[in-house]
């Protein structure tokens, strides 16, 4: 028997591999569950990446990335008045939020996670040896600056904000992150701040916590906006002196970004979404207005989800029970301490979402 390092055990991936282990067997699901866009990679993008290929930008980059692409991002925020000392192009926004777990968290530390959360933080954090410690924001998703102050001690390194949400869609108001930056500079913390999804905003424009509190690390991508999934590029802008550890973290893990998808990236700054984001209105309202007389749910108001309570109250009983009418939706206790809930992704079809729909709601019925 091979003894694997301790650290190993401190993830849990029972949720998902539950969830994927009972959907084995369907046939041609409604999958409501994906976590990723359903548009694919504009066909400009798609040619940046082929000539860049062609052209020999097939080599490692400087560990940081190309210099071209972390001025753009660079200039992008600073446009934004965001403060942006220094950037890393990570392999995506995942790679980020390790890099910047590893280069902040010392075993015990404690960070504060909103909860519901993306389901990473809680994982990262333990695998790390810190604590996560969880602020809960039922019934409507919105955080407590109060809460957050209640749960810092002496041990509180980080606070996490995501916004708009995975998985719930919630997208905070500046009031809210003001007095998220406030507890945060009283205590000398750190904010990190996941804002892949800022593409998708339908009610509101970009606010970015950024903006007023420079102990901040802002991580962003192009997995949503361009539907770049796949091809892992991301980046961290921030404190120059925490980049310049996440840049040396990198060298011996990462090494860098993917090469060619860099270049691509540095086109995709340029992609206009708002086609996409029309749509993802329109898909929000739809699934939002088709559920909404039966199900307990808050409106979101960017991303790509929505996170229903299950009725009768178990969201997993509920979902095994979607899932054997062959829709494919994910349970909310895979992103939270609660298992009251259940999260849906709007990143399909009309019709599949209309599909979806019908489903749900004869469910909710026989409950």
């Amino acid at each position: 028997m091979v003894e694997l390092a301790r650290r190993t055990t401190r993830i849990d991936s029972s949720g998902i591999r539950k969830v994927f282990a009972l959907a084995a067997d369907m046939v041609e699901p409604i999958n409501l569950s994906i976590g990723q866009p359903h548009f694919d990679v504009p066909d400009r993008i798609k040619e940046v990446a082929i000539r860049a290929i062609r052209d020999g930008r097939n080599s490692y980059t400087l560990t940081a990335g190309i210099p071209e692409l972390r001025e753009a991002v660079l200039v992008r925020y600073r446009n934004r008045d965001i403060h942006a000392e220094d950037v890393i192009i990570t392999s995506g926004v995942s790679g980020g939020i390790f890099l910047t777990f590893l280069a902040l968290l010392n075993e015990g530390d404690e960070v504060i996670l909103p909860d519901p959360y993306f389901v990473m933080y809680k994982h990262l954090s333990n695998f790390i040896g810190a604590r996560p410690v969880f602020v809960d924001t039922y019934p409507d998703f919105q955080v407590d600056p109060g809460k957050i102050e209640k749960a810092v001690t002496p041990r509180t390194r980080l606070i996490v904000v995501n916004s708009p949400n995975n998985p719930t869609g919630t997208v905070y108001p500046e009031e809210i992150l003001r007095g998220i930056s406030a507890v945060a500079e009283r205590h000398g913390l750190v904010i990190v701040t996941d804002e892949i999804y800022d593409c998708f905003l339908y009610d509101s424009k970009p606010v970015s916590i950024g903006q007023w509190y420079p102990q901040t690390v802002v991580l962003s991508g192009f997995s949503k906006s361009a539907a770049l999934t796949g091809w892992r590029v991301g980046y961290a802008v921030g404190p120059s002196a925490i980049i310049r550890a996440l840049i040396n973290i990198q060298m011996y893990s990462f090494v860098c970004a993917p090469s060619f998808a860099q270049w691509a990236a540095l086109a995709a700054l340029d992609e206009d979404t708002s086609a996409n984001n029309a749509s993802y209105r329109r898909k929000r309202d739809l699934i939002f207005n088709g559920i909404k007389d039966r199900y307990e749910v808050t409106r979101p108001g960017g991303a790509f989800y929505i996170f229903p309570k299950a009725p009768g109250g178990n969201g997993d009983a509920f979902v095994e029970e979607a899932i054997r009418n062959n829709l494919l939706v994910v349970p909310g206790s895979v992103f939270s301490e609660r298992n009251t809930h259940f999260r849906i992704s709007y990143a399909a079809e009309d019709e599949v979402i209309l599909r979806g729909v019908e489903i749900l709601n004869t469910l909710a019925e026989r409950y």
